[in-house]
């Protein structure tokens, strides 16, 4: 067994039991703040920002930008992690394509992520619905910037696949090479499953990435936490997976506790750890990183 080459030392971090200044983020002040959240509200939509808690929203709808979060907001799994609340879902717009164009038109907005809470208890996952938004948004302005937070379409993945793909080509254009990115995160390493991501399997999430890296027009991406106490040869051993599915994005992310309920943080990551990971990430080929402590999989995506 080859031997694993430590990027960072980090025997001298602080623990975990206080938050590093490096952690802090300011409300949004911007006027654009305010813009982007009354069209989100007046659409009656969801959004990760809000839904998962995420410490970005100031900076991100100051700019202007949201991810927003198709079929409700009651997910079927109970991830150790998340702050989307879990439960029987029953929710089911069909106008709800519709009115998200409508509101990426109000906001004015050139690139879009679409995200959605897992939906286990549907024969195809949700995955209608993020191909009727993909159209809904590709014909109102054909070159408009297009990413995928997807769950694992656990059961129907080769239908999703289809029917997403099926659909973006339908409304195909020729000014970008990609035509979609497609996120799914791998979230953390395989030993931490059974308590960071219940109803997943890791092997499952590989394949979804790989199915879709196949794809023309489809760059995959995915994202992991850090902090939850998986080792760094555990996270370089994800990164060679990761690239072997050819997913070429990667966002690394400081794991932030949402609430007392969820699991704790184990360990904060200074900013020079991140910055390490994304070397490495670099030297395996990657060609789109963004790796430190308020990085979320969403966030600069447009960049």
């Amino acid at each position: 067994m080859s031997k694993v080459v430590p990027v960072f030392d980090h025997s001298h971090l602080p623990n975990a039991s206080r938050m590093p200044a490096w952690i802090r983020q300011p409300l949004g002040q911007d006027t654009r703040y305010a813009h982007t959240a009354r069209a989100i509200k007046t659409a009656t939509l969801h959004t990760v920002c809000e839904e998962a808690r995420c410490p970005n929203r100031g900076e991100c709808w100051s700019a202007g930008t949201a991810t927003f979060m198709l079929l409700g907001d009651t997910c079927t799994r109970a991830c150790g992690f998340c702050a989307v609340k879990t439960g029987k879902p029953d929710w089911h717009d069909a106008q709800e394509p519709q009115r998200i164009a409508a509101a990426v038109a109000q906001m004015g907005l050139e690139y879009v992520v679409l995200t959605s809470v897992n939906r286990d208890d549907l024969a195809d996952g949700g995955a209608d619905i993020y191909a009727a938004t993909i159209e809904a948004l590709r014909r109102q302005s054909p070159h408009i910037g297009l990413e995928l937070l997807t769950p694992d379409f656990h059961r129907c993945q080769n239908r999703a696949l289809d029917s997403i793909c099926q659909r973006l080509g339908a409304v195909h254009s020729t000014r970008r090479e990609v035509q979609l990115v497609w996120g799914h995160n791998i979230e953390t390493v395989p030993s931490l499953y059974r308590t960071v991501r219940k109803g997943a399997d890791y092997r499952r999430s590989l394949t979804l990435l790989e199915q879709a890296a196949r794809r023309p027009g489809i760059e995959a991406k995915s994202a992991l936490m850090l902090g939850l106490g998986e080792t760094e040869a555990e996270v370089l051993m994800v990164l060679r997976d990761l690239r072997i599915a050819g997913v070429q994005r990667l966002s690394l992310g400081q794991y932030l506790r949402p609430s007392r309920y969820h699991l704790p943080v184990l360990r904060y990551l200074a900013p020079a750890e991140f910055d390490a990971y994304a070397d490495a990430a670099h030297d395996m080929g990657f060609s789109w990183v963004k790796a430190g402590p308020m990085v979320r999989s969403s966030y600069h995506a447009h960049e």
